[in-house]
């Protein structure tokens, strides 16, 4: 790991380990997504690259040595303070231990002291689980909580569910 690169924390009493990814994790993660079946599935490829080129802004959980979830993010080229989170994903046999929020907390934290003030996600209307995470994550970290429309269902090539973008900040009033 490159020495800049923010160490792994380990909770204590636990094996989980949440730590940047690297490119050997490319594989898993894809997998991860796969898996879930609910995620936009990018190409392998694309995870690899998403772990070598975006490291610092993404995350993953590791449990008894092996990635068991993970959090892709990037500072958006237009506002570096923004955190934008691509996409989220926990091994189903891991799921409702806290570990998609602890993700995203310990996310911020890490990008915060790099100058990000907020994070941003697209979530669709029907995916309450992870409307009620963010709003979770935004309550933890002492953010404002706010939904706005982004993508239409015809803006896609494909089937595909309109996408609102919401923002997790300081500035903004919850909902």
């Amino acid at each position: 790991m490159d020495p800049a690169q923010p160490k792994s924390r380990q909770d204590r009493g636990t094996d989980m380990t949440y730590r940047p990814p690297t490119v050997a994790d490319g594989i898993r993660l894809h997998a991860i997504a796969r898996d879930s079946a609910v995620l936009d599935v990018n190409s392998g490829y694309a995870y690899v690259l998403w772990c070598h080129d975006f490291s610092g802004t993404s995350i993953v959980a590791e449990y008894q040595g092996r990635a068991v979830g993970f959090v892709t993010g990037y500072r958006k080229p237009s506002r570096p303070d923004v955190l934008m989170i691509w996409q989220v994903a926990v091994d189903a046999d891991q799921r409702g231990r806290g570990i998609a929020a602890r993700m995203l907390t310990d996310l911020f934290k890490r990008c915060r002291a790099d100058g990000v003030t907020s994070m941003q996600t697209t979530i669709s209307p029907d995916n309450l689980g992870s409307q009620r995470l963010f709003a979770a994550v935004a309550k933890t970290l002492g953010l404002g909580f706010h939904r706005e429309s982004l993508f239409a269902a015809h803006d896609f090539p494909d089937a595909h569910l309109p996408e609102d973008l919401y923002i997790l900040a300081a500035d903004v009033h919850p909902e």
